[in-house]
């Protein structure tokens, strides 16, 4: 490059930098009134994550980039990543304590990851938190004593036993909740162990979310809704949608949303364990979309074999879920040995009318975390 020419980038460059550093004050003003909002919802006891308000501000954002020939979809992308730090920002400041004559809060099994989520939230709540583990039964009548919610958050192979067996002797006003992922045998136990309020939980995310907006988790109810009504109502302040569903089709879906899906994925990992495939080699030649998928397997296998064998097991019922994947794969491979490709196109093509809408939609989501995916390392 001659002198003139690198003298003109180096101003350009100078002159980026100055806008880059005005973005950086007003995204420190941005989250400086975005936390003035969290104060004023702690208050009224609204929601941290409001879909309508969301929706209706990207739309007007995308539109007013579009007027000005800037991408909407970077815009959108933008606000999209300063939102979810927004999230992680508003519950410093606390949530509304919608239930403020409650007893203690006791959560059986509050030393695991799980229960430690649970005691966060509630305790940024208002609410007196006890933890009871594997080694505080002991003192287990004391701690029961005056609670207002108890909160069963445990191997789902010994919940029920746990339940029968620790369970029976609880204040009749008391709430028993449980957060296991199976609820049809959760439920009935509970039901059978506390005359009490009794609702099933299922929150559909791991510990290690940093916030609960637009997390789901399920709610099969169970006895005297009214009296744990409060309860749902503090689960949403935090940001999460609640989805009602009966115990058994709550199974039933998990048997496939869950059982199914962990089981293929720990099949794929097993498969490039044993084929001894080299992970640094496949990273370097993968494309976004399947980075994502080694990344959704790898994501497996680095946490607890325990906890997946448990959601795994936790149904006889999902052997049938897994053993039908297990024949269309081979039915689909038998297509692939006898070379008939026309079967094969005509079956994708049956399976993508199944899909309808979804399969557009879908596209359009996949593409949007694949931005993040963009800007990961790669070497």
């Amino acid at each position: 490059m001659n002198e003139k020419t690198t003298a003109d980038l180096e101003n350009l460059r100078g002159l980026i930098d100055g806008v880059d550093q005005q973005l950086i004050h007003l995204l420190r003003k941005r989250l400086d009134l975005v936390a003035q909002v969290g104060v004023v919802k702690h208050g009224a006891g609204l929601p941290i994550y409001a879909p309508q308000r969301e929706a209706a501000m990207l739309a007007k954002r995308r539109d007013e980039a579009q007027k000005m020939n800037v991408s909407p979809q970077l815009i959108e992308d933008i606000l999209r990543r300063l939102m979810r730090e927004s999230y992680l920002n508003e519950k410093d400041v606390g949530f509304k304590q919608i239930n403020e004559n409650l007893g203690d809060v006791v959560i059986v099994g509050g030393e695991g990851k799980l229960g430690g989520l649970f005691s966060q939230m509630l305790t940024l709540s208002g609410y007196q938190v006890k933890i009871l583990d594997k080694d505080d039964w002991a003192s287990a009548a004391q701690t029961f004593e005056g609670a207002g919610l108890v909160i069963v958050t445990v191997p789902i192979s010994i919940t029920c036993e746990l339940i029968r067996d620790k369970l029976s002797s609880l204040p009749n006003d008391c709430i028993l909740a449980d957060l296991t992922s199976v609820k049809t045998e959760p439920v009935k136990a509970m039901l059978a162990a506390h005359s009490g309020p009794v609702v099933g939980l299922h929150p559909m995310f791991g510990p290690d979310v940093g916030s609960l907006a637009k997390q789901v988790v399920v709610v099969c109810h169970g006895r005297d809704s009214a009296k744990y009504q409060w309860l749902l109502e503090q689960i949403q302040i935090w940001g999460a949608r609640l989805v009602e569903a009966e115990p058994e089709k709550h199974d039933k879906a998990m048997q496939l949303v869950q059982a199914m899906r962990h089981f293929s994925s720990f099949v794929y990992g097993l498969n490039l364990y044993k084929e001894e495939a080299d992970i640094g080699s496949l990273l370097q030649f993968s494309s976004p979309i399947y980075r994502l998928e080694l990344a959704m397997v790898g994501r497996l296998f680095a946490q607890s074999p325990e906890l997946y064998a448990d959601i795994i097991f936790a149904q006889k019922e999902s052997m049938h879920a897994i053993g039908g994947y297990l024949d269309n794969y081979s039915q689909a491979l038998s297509l692939l040995q006898a070379g008939d490709r026309d079967a094969f196109v005509a079956q994708f093509k049956e399976v993508a009318q199944w899909f309808g809408d979804f399969a557009p939609q879908f596209q359009r989501e996949s593409r949007a975390m694949l931005q993040s995916v963009n800007d990961m390392k790669t070497d």
